[in-house]
């Protein structure tokens, strides 16, 4: 699998977002782009995601929908990737089908945790780099730390493993990878905040039968978020730049934007 794209593949399902807006505290809760934030998706509602990565030439678009299953403690998302690497043309890449558990806290918390549980499938082409090649796994754990009315930070700290991943030439091994990250946010406004982000990534890749190689990159992803309400829908842009940092920066350096859409089941 071709690094460059898997990394922005990987930027993206580590990230199947949620969106909360508390009438209680008049603040954004969630949308962040590269961090996953531990709030879960309240009762009754359905939310729609998309993002937006470009790096170079590649580009990657993911598409979330998340539901609860009768309140916040229990939610099932999944997520839909496509991507465009030059010279491989674009497609689909591998679905994602996610669990959270909100283990602690709620939306009017000051410290809150949902660890998810993620089954990827093998829908993307290994030979176009779109895909691992096989059925995988990953773990996240999202923390959200309200230090105060103005300011929030979260912290992530996760893990994926593919037991039979190929690559293009049909070579087979077991690969995985790891994830790092926090960001910490302004609630300049009640409907307007400032994001910076860091994450890191380090993954697995087959480059033969039995033999994996990894690499890593260090991003940091300073970002904008504004909330619009429409009646009972909520839609939330955002955008910001990733930066890459250390010997292969350059590699992750582009334009991320963010879009959600969040409303009441159909009859609620």
């Amino acid at each position: 699998m071709d690094y460059r794209s898997g990394r922005l593949l990987l930027s993206l399902w580590t990230v199947p977002l949620t969106a909360y807006y508390s009438p209680l505290t008049a603040q954004i809760q969630d949308n962040s782009f590269l961090l996953e934030e531990a709030y879960n998706q309240e009762a009754g509602v359905v939310q729609h995601i998309s993002n937006y990565a470009r790096t170079g030439g590649d580009w990657a678009f993911s598409f979330t929908q998340e539901w609860p299953l009768g309140g916040i403690q229990h939610q099932l998302s999944y997520t839909i990737p496509f991507l465009n690497t030059e010279g491989r043309g674009t497609g689909l890449g591998d679905v994602a089908l996610n669990y959270r558990y909100q283990l602690a806290g709620n939306p009017q918390a000051r410290v809150v945790v949902a660890p998810r549980l993620s089954l990827l499938l093998p829908t993307g082409s290994e030979a176009a780099g779109r895909g691992r090649g096989g059925v995988g796994a990953q773990v996240n754990l999202p923390l959200t730390l309200v230090l105060s009315e103005t300011v929030v930070t979260h912290w992530n700290a996760g893990a994926s493993l593919t037991p039979s991943a190929r690559n293009a030439a049909g070579g087979q091994a077991t690969t995985y990878g790891f994830n790092l990250g926090g960001s910490v946010i302004w609630l300049a406004r009640p409907r307007f905040n400032l994001l910076l982000e860091t994450v890191w990534y380090d993954a697995g890749e087959v480059v033969s039968e039995g033999r994996t190689s990894r690499a890593s990159t260090w991003i940091l992803n300073p970002g904008i978020r504004t909330a619009i309400d429409f009646g009972h829908l909520q839609v939330v842009p955002g955008a910001a730049y990733s930066i890459g940092l250390g010997p292969d920066g350059n590699d992750a350096e582009g334009l991320f934007l963010y879009l959600s859409f969040e409303h009441p089941f159909q009859g609620q």
